[in-house]
């Protein structure tokens, strides 16, 4: 399989959060495959954005290889840093408002998961082509600080290092009066989250011609 970018993403291991998950956006990205949706009026256009990406939390955001490296030097360097990296832990996932986006969300200290996030993205660095002019002034749009400015220019992307967030992406945009609508959806169907949530495992994935991502190994944590 040839892919046009690649990621570093956390991808729940096999069970009920990770099913839900699939079946929710539509899409499994540990099979590659079409996942079967709920019936429920409108679920399909609110997930039409994240659909693509599967349910992940992102911890490198995509990004092309540079030239002069390939997926297996990209794949050796990650299992050489993740003999590093210890598992990160929280208090729990929480289902939130991310601006007008519904995710799960990490409650109690998130700085673990943000010095995972943090070596993926600096460690990992040398393998990203830099971002066009396009992707700069795509990132642009939606108004940076000046320090996510700095970062953007640095890492390519904005919310990387301290501005990072993790998060689980469960809806696209939505209009605001939609929100409480759908996060009541969202009580109703979600299975039992993790308590504590646990992160002791990275994914490498790659993003196919048709544009949806997949799983092309993990990787555990054992530093």
């Amino acid at each position: 399989m040839s892919y046009t970018r690649f990621a570093i993403f956390y991808v729940p291991p096999e069970g009920p959060l990770a099913e839900f998950g699939a079946s929710w956006l539509g899409w499994d990205i540990v099979n590659g495959a079409e996942a079967r949706q709920p019936e429920l009026p409108g679920l399909h256009d609110i997930t039409m954005t994240p659909r693509k990406y599967g349910f992940h939390g992102t911890l490198k955001p995509p990004f092309r290889l540079k030239q002069g490296h390939d997926v297996q030097d990209l794949a050796t360097a990650i299992s050489e840093m993740a003999e590093t990296l210890a598992p990160a832990c929280c208090d729990g996932l929480d289902l939130t408002p991310l601006g007008r986006f519904l995710a799960l969300t990490p409650r109690g200290d998130m700085a673990p998961l943000r010095r995972v996030a943090q070596a993926c993205v600096r460690d990992l660095d040398g393998f990203r082509s830099p971002a066009s002019e396009e992707e700069l002034a795509r990132r642009r749009q939606a108004g940076l600080s000046p320090r996510q400015e700095a970062l953007l220019m640095k890492w390519g992307y904005p919310y990387v290092m301290e501005e990072f967030r993790f998060h689980l992406t469960l809806s696209g945009r939505l209009p605001r009066e939609a929100i409480p609508k759908w996060r009541d959806i969202l009580y109703d169907r979600l299975p039992d989250l993790p308590a504590p949530f646990v992160m002791d495992s990275i994914a490498l994935c790659g993003e196919r011609g048709d544009g949806r991502f997949e799983l092309i190994h993990r990787y555990n944590l054992v530093g």
